[in-house]
């Protein structure tokens, strides 16, 4: 028993003077009470397995404070109870998962294939998150409970082949169930869970709070969301920490799976009997470690009814295993708008690595060379027009001298872009053929984006001095951004600007620096991919340049003689 009596020092001295007889008295309770009711059992022994491929499991004690047997009153009649905390660790060759019977949870899932940013195995969940529950808590929606479910001890009872744990409590009136299933070479489990009160079957949520996945990438509070895939649209929804700020957000429908997710990896669960999927979607303020403020964090909960029955993918968003698992999964990698050429583009880099360049920094610039020769027609297209419009200088400039001096907000101005215009027409010139190439390739740009911030098979890839292509060079100044800045200068400086104003002319000099600004903390694929368009560019114009020069200036307009300057003598 605890030691009570410093609390009473400031108490009346009866208090004092009786105290020790309630101790006495306490004391003889507790050992009449260990004759008359018997404890309930442990949690049994695990046999070891003697197959190597088999996942392992081990049961021991908990930490402090779940080591100390728990010393209570006689349960009542039904109660099912554990009477002291136990960890429960769980091995494959995929992952590393500890179980604790307090509250029947998850507490570490280490994914073993995979490192985060820091160069460690994955651990998938928050260790920040302290204040919330853990992975698999429970809330009961359908009543209100006596005691609080996940704090209690369960029994825990190992079930299967040793990959499975059963657990249950009960005080007499409600009993809670849950059951983990784990697959041995599978990021597939089953999780099972229900809650009974007087007989009769209530809804309740098993919730993931605190966040989810590589809690080591930049910003990683950005990347993560809850995410379901709405069956009756065909449509992958996300929602953020942001959209529970005011209290927690639910949705429910014939969703094929639900979860969170961060970039690369994810937690979702399937429902078994492909029916109504509920998902909650929280926000949790976390206090990082060496943060002043705390961090809202994305949390969720699932729930198909009052029996939840459903199969957990928690792992990777590869394609080939999502395929392996379940189809249904390869739906919850998002290409973005330009899907319909992000993912082809994605299967041509992993074919071009796997048969030819056996890197992705190698196959993203072969890629690229390919693309960029295969619009070199528009390239030299828009050359053609700009080469005609410089043949129109003189007469554009005529009409520009003829509307010198009025206001832009002058009608007139209307007749000076009507007759330049009817200028360009009568040449046969498309002043926007200029852009044509950058608008072709803004599809390819976002294409790249979407790849290199979703395909699970670029994070961490090497190439040259750069560690990982999904991410933004780790070397105190950014190269690849630097030549882009500086192969921006070249291609400009080659390339016709005809028609434009000189003052524009030296304002445009500075899009380079833009550039560099823009992409300077972008992944370093994507900066690759674009500095690599630049130098076929450059490339492409040397060749137009030598074999297709400048027209030379026209001559003045007929029945105008050229002035001739005089020299004052």
């Amino acid at each position: 028993m605890p030691n009570t009596s410093g609390g009473t020092n400031s108490q009346p001295p009866s208090l004092e003077k009786r105290l020790p007889l309630a101790l006495a008295l306490m004391i003889l309770v507790l050992i009449v009470s260990q004759y008359l009711f018997k404890p309930v059992p442990g949690p049994k022994p695990v046999k070891p397995i003697n197959d190597n491929s088999a996942a392992k499991v081990v049961e021991k004690p908990a930490a402090a404070p779940e080591t100390a047997a728990v010393t209570q009153a006689a349960p009542p009649v039904g109660a099912v109870q554990a009477t002291s905390g136990v960890v429960t660790d769980i091995d494959t060759e995929l992952y590393h998962i500890v179980l604790t019977n307090r509250g029947a949870a998850v507490t570490s899932w280490v994914l073993k294939k995979y490192k985060d940013d820091a160069g460690k195995p994955l651990q998938v969940i928050n260790t920040a998150a302290k204040d919330v529950p853990p992975p698999f808590s429970i809330e009961v929606t359908g009543a209100r409970l006596e005691f609080d479910p996940n704090a209690v001890l369960y029994r825990a009872t190992p079930t299967g082949d040793g990959t499975g744990i059963a657990y249950e409590y009960s005080d007499g009136k409600t009993v809670i169930r849950k059951s983990f299933q784990f697959g041995k070479n599978s990021y597939l489990s089953t999780v099972k869970s229900e809650v009974i009160q007087n007989g009769t079957a209530v809804p309740s949520v098993l919730m993931w709070r605190g966040g989810f996945g590589d809690q080591k990438v930049h910003s990683a509070v950005s990347t993560e969301h809850t995410v379901r895939y709405d069956m009756s649209s065909n449509k992958l929804v996300t929602k953020n920490a942001k959209d529970a700020k005011n209290g927690p957000v639910t949705d429910s429908g014939n969703y094929a799976f639900g979860g969170l997710e961060d970039n690369f990896f994810a937690a979702v669960g399937l429902p078994e009997d492909s029916g109504t999927l509920e998902i909650k979607t929280f926000s949790d303020d976390i206090r990082l470690p060496g943060e002043d403020k705390p961090v809202p964090y994305v949390g969720m909960g699932l729930s198909t009814g009052t029996k939840n029955d459903l199969s957990v993918f928690v792992g990777p968003k590869d394609i080939d295993i999502l395929k392996q698992v379940n189809p249904k999964l390869t739906n919850i990698i998002n290409w973005g708008f330009f899907g319909v050429i992000a993912k082809p583009l994605f299967v041509w880099l992993n074919w071009t690595k796997d048969h030819w360049t056996f890197n992705y920094g190698w196959a993203i610039v072969l890629v690229t060379i390919i693309i960029s020769t295969a619009l070199f027609p528009l390239r030299l297209s828009s050359l053609k027009s700009s080469r005609k419009m410089q043949t129109l200088q003189p007469q554009i400039k005529a009409i520009n001298e003829k509307y010198k001096n009025i206001k832009m907000s002058d009608p007139r101005k209307a007749e000076q872009n009507q007759e330049v215009m009817a200028l360009y027409k009568s040449a046969g010139v498309n002043p926007m053929g200029g852009c044509l190439p950058m608008l072709i390739q803004l599809p390819f740009l976002y294409a790249f984006y979407r790849v290199l911030a979703v395909a699970i098979e670029l994070r961490h890839a090497p190439w040259l001095w750069v560690t990982d292509l999904s991410s933004p060079e780790t070397l105190p100044i950014h190269l690849l951004p630097v030549i882009l800045v500086i192969s921006q200068f070249l291609a400009q400086k080659m390339t016709p600007a005809a028609g434009v104003d000189p003052n524009q002319q030296r304002m445009m000099m500075f899009m380079p620096l833009m550039f560099g600004f823009m992409f300077y903390y972008l992944s370093a694929g994507l900066v690759l991919y674009y500095l690599t368009s630049n130098l076929v560019g450059v490339a492409q114009q040397l060749i137009i340049n030598r074999f297709m020069p400048a027209p030379a200036p026209p001559p003045p307009p007929a029945g105008k003689a050229p002035v001739k300057k005089t020299v004052k003598k």
